[in-house]
């Protein structure tokens, strides 16, 4: 078995292989389950124990030196391939050009609404996007009965528990937890159990506003909407805020802004009315004060929301709010610029 073992020997030293099949055929007779030195191994418990130690040892040079000829091998023939050309290759062709990446157009107007407001004092608060029902609705004055709460407009993981449906659960937390004065904003995605459609998502991204301090008033809502308007979308813009209702402020308005593609001519975009809405707004409720423990005889404050998808809708002339999920690469493409 000695003499077998190291005529085996010899023949691995010896062994050369010019192509991957040959490589792959003398591994198969050596090292395969039915190869040789599994043939051996099997008859080595035959073996005296007096030869045991001796031509243990030669069966484990054996496996090893196979072992290290076939990962020679196999090193060459890789090194070999990735160096190699294709007699196809034209290597006076310029390179391929490398295609270049592009933000979001969620992500670049997100990040401009934040760069608007945080160079007036607004700082940026986040939060968890599944809320209980204290942070996303009792909080903030929505009475038990109000629809929001029903199966059609929120997404429910269980009892007193959802995904929330506006960033404004984000200014509880940051009431309950801090004291005023408070100026921040809340940017990030919400759900809403709706039909998707050109004009509706059941995910979509928000930016909502807060501001809470000693004498705040409703001139101070105006004109920092007012900034916030003129710099996103031209100074030239104007603002309007109509009467509204929401249960977390009173008074409530809407705003809506002049239209930035047919100066007030009246187009599509505007419904031929030279206006367009863009956000909702108003005094924080005292109620929603003191439910976060802040007095509100002291204090009082300003709060607002937008759809991040509105904005850039108005901003680039979108008309279907799909295009912003669909991950298209001829509409992304559009953005290189931006």
């Amino acid at each position: 078995m000695i003499d077998r073992i190291k005529e085996m020997i010899k023949e691995v030293e010896e062994f050369k292989a010019d192509t991957k099949e040959q490589l792959e055929a003398f591994r198969i007779r050596i090292l395969s389950k039915k190869g040789k030195v599994s043939a051996l191994f099997e008859e080595f418990k035959t073996v005296s124990p007096e030869l045991k130690k001796e031509v243990g040892a030669k069966l484990n040079e054996l496996k090893i030196k196979t072992q290290v000829k076939l990962q020679a091998f196999k090193e060459k023939f890789e090194h070999s391939a990735s160096t190699s050309s294709s007699p196809d290759t034209d290597l006076t062709l310029p390179p391929a050009p490398i295609e270049t990446g592009t933000r979001h157009p969620i992500s670049i107007v997100r990040a401009e609404i934040i760069d608007i407001f945080s160079r007036i004092g607004f700082t940026v608060s986040e939060g968890p996007e599944i809320e209980d029902d204290w942070h996303n609705f009792s909080a903030l004055n929505f009475p038990e009965e109000h629809p929001a709460r029903d199966m059609q407009d929120t997404f429910f993981l269980g009892k007193n528990i959802a995904l929330r449906t506006h960033t404004s659960s984000v200014q509880v937390r940051v009431m309950e937890n801090q004291e005023p004065p408070i100026r921040t904003i809340s940017p990030g995605r919400v759900y809403r159990n709706e039909a998707v459609s050109a004009r509706a998502h059941c995910f979509f991204h928000q930016v909502e506003g807060l501001y809470v301090d000693k004498n705040v008033s409703f001139a101070d809502l105006k004109q920092t909407l007012m900034f916030f308007a003129k710099e996103m979308f031209g100074e030239a813009t104007k603002i309007r805020l109509r009467p509204s209702y929401f249960p977390f402020t009173e008074p409530s308005a809407e705003m809506d802004v002049s239209c930035p593609f047919c100066e007030q001519k009246g187009c599509a975009i505007c419904k031929h009315s030279g206006w367009v809405e863009i956000l909702g707004c108003g005094m924080v409720d005292p109620a929603v004060l003191d439910n976060c423990k802040i007095n509100s005889k002291t204090y009082n404050g300003f709060a607002f929301g937008m759809g991040i998808e509105r904005i850039t809708c108005i901003k680039y002339q979108v008309n279907d709010l799909r295009l912003f999920s669909e991950n298209d690469i001829r509409f992304l493409d559009q953005f290189k610029s931006c």
